[in-house]
């Protein structure tokens, strides 16, 4: 329940499982993917998957092979047409990225609370991949619930001078690494900005180390910046 005694329901699961199927049937026959860490990732409760973002795969490679379903924040422009009745059927939390957008924070947070899998992308927009700066959305939800947060690194989503939206060839390998997750101790309201920005700037630097420790052996490197004038984002 909000400060104005708004309650919001954690989405649901049904459609979640539905669309996991259909996106991983997709992705394992068109690309050879190869998954590393998964012990990591806790078996229940809460948990808050963060990825770097590079490229357009990235959405539905979480959507579709996390070892746990999770309701990622997806971009509002997504949730048009028929992708968006698709996107919320599966339980995706729509975000507006351009501002503090309380309700799918809000929606977020009922989703941990019910002992669900959030996943997100800190950066909030696509980029080289090597996490060079973080939104505090991340850092909020952990605060708030106390949910641990398992970093995520994604290799192959997009080659180097590609577009973001591009997408790799058929065949091409890509790859997932989970990290063993970061514990934040839950905080009760109020919390100030100064104390979700720090823990920002901790688990962004815990984000980039995994990212990079896990390019060491990788045989996918990350694909660099954007090209210019690049508005995929």
């Amino acid at each position: 329940m909000t400060a104005t005694g708004e309650t919001y329901q954690a989405p649901g699961h049904a459609g979640l499982k539905l669309l996991r199927a259909t996106v991983g049937r997709w992705l394992g026959s068109r690309y050879d993917l190869h998954q590393h860490g998964t012990e990591h990732v806790p078996a229940d409760g809460p948990v808050i998957f963060a990825a770097n973002h590079s490229g357009w795969l990235d959405g539905p490679l979480l959507i579709a092979c996390t070892p746990r379903p999770a309701h990622a924040l997806v971009k509002a422009e997504q949730f048009e047409g028929r992708s968006g009745a698709l996107l919320r059927m599966a339980g995706q939390i729509s975000v507006r990225r351009d501002e503090n957008d309380a309700a799918a924070v809000r929606k977020a947070v009922a989703a941990l609370e019910a002992q669900h899998a959030v996943a997100l992308f800190p950066e909030g927009t696509r980029g080289a991949g090597d996490v060079a700066h973080v939104k505090d959305g991340m850092a909020y939800l952990a605060l708030v619930t106390g949910a641990p947060v398992v970093p995520v690194a994604l290799f192959g989503t997009r080659l180097e001078g590609q577009a973001g939206d591009s997408k790799p060839e058929k065949g091409a390998r890509i790859e997932l690494f989970y990290g063993a997750p970061f514990t934040v101790e839950r905080r009760p309201w109020p919390r100030a900005r100064g104390e979700v920005r720090t823990l920002a700037g901790r688990l962004q630097q815990e984000l980039r180390v995994h990212v990079e420790k896990s390019a060491e052996v990788s045989e996918v490197a990350l694909p660099g910046p954007l090209p210019p004038g690049d508005t995929h984002v």
